[in-house]
């Protein structure tokens, strides 16, 4: 048996880059490859459920996890929205994944969602309870845990990047999304996580790679992957990229065998 690194990935970058694209591809690769793998859409516009091809009536049934009023109020020990009480620190979540998500092509997908005092920091149960939940997510043996992050930068704390493996900062050619992976870089390094990678998105051709080779600086450039009309085609069609995408899916596992080879050194 193989004994697997347990690991979490936390896929960033400015808005409509293709981080969900990308946390997509790398969660079907790992669960193709046997492993048990938990995606969370951390973006409180959430679309990760419809990019791995789930149907609306069935993503309109899915709980998100900030939204679990009595199960917050049960495990902490105060009401949702309090603030400035007294409540557990440490709640039970063993059980939130398997009970609150959606199971699609041996990924466990789970929506978080986002608490109306959480951009602002509070600590309140809400803040509490997710901060645990992603904590606990990512101390089972072997599992994958990729987060798609809110974008931008204003999302990252200490809590957030708890025990992460890794930031993967999703860049396309232009100097917007470039000045949002330097932001991003500096933060995590500050926060501690060990690795901060940039893939290259929506690369048409060579001069496009070659200037997001020349602007990352010291950044490490992890692969890419190609502008592709399969990718826009799956999206129109409700679909999966990993079964619409074909060239897309193998640049992606170009990335994911980079990836491991660098943080299971």
């Amino acid at each position: 048996m193989i004994n697997y690194k347990t690991m979490k990935i936390a896929i960033t970058g400015k808005g409509g880059v293709g981080k969900t694209t990308l946390s997509v591809l790398l969660s079907r690769l790992y669960a193709k490859g046997g492993r048990r793998v938990i995606a969370v859409d951390a973006d409180p516009d959430a679309n990760l459920l419809s990019a791995f091809g789930v149907k609306e009536d069935i993503i309109k049934k899915v709980r998100p996890i900030a939204q679990l009023t009595e199960v917050i109020a049960e495990r902490t020990g105060a009401q949702p929205g309090s603030m400035g009480g007294v409540f557990k620190l440490n709640p039970r979540v063993d059980d939130i994944p398997d009970t609150y998500s959606h199971e699609v092509d041996g990924v466990r997908v789970m929506v978080m969602g986002k608490s109306k005092e959480a951009s602002s920091g509070c600590y309140c149960p809400e803040n509490v309870f997710l901060k645990r939940l992603l904590k606990h997510l990512v101390m089972e043996k072997g599992s994958v845990l990729i987060v798609d992050m809110e974008a931008g930068i204003e999302h990252m704390t200490r809590g957030t990047a708890e025990g992460v493996n890794a930031f993967i900062v999703v860049v396309e050619p232009g100097q917007r999304s470039i000045q949002t992976a330097y932001t991003v870089n500096e933060l995590a390094k500050g926060l501690g996580v060990p690795h901060v990678f940039v893939v290259a998105s929506k690369i048409r051709n060579r001069d496009d790679l070659a200037f997001i080779k020349s602007s990352i600086g010291s950044m490490e450039l992890i692969g890419s992957i190609s502008f592709s009309s399969d990718i826009m085609e799956a999206d129109i069609k409700g679909m999966c990229p990993f079964d619409n995408a074909p060239v897309a899916s193998e640049e992606v596992r170009s990335i994911k065998d980079v990836l491991e080879s660098i943080v299971n050194r």
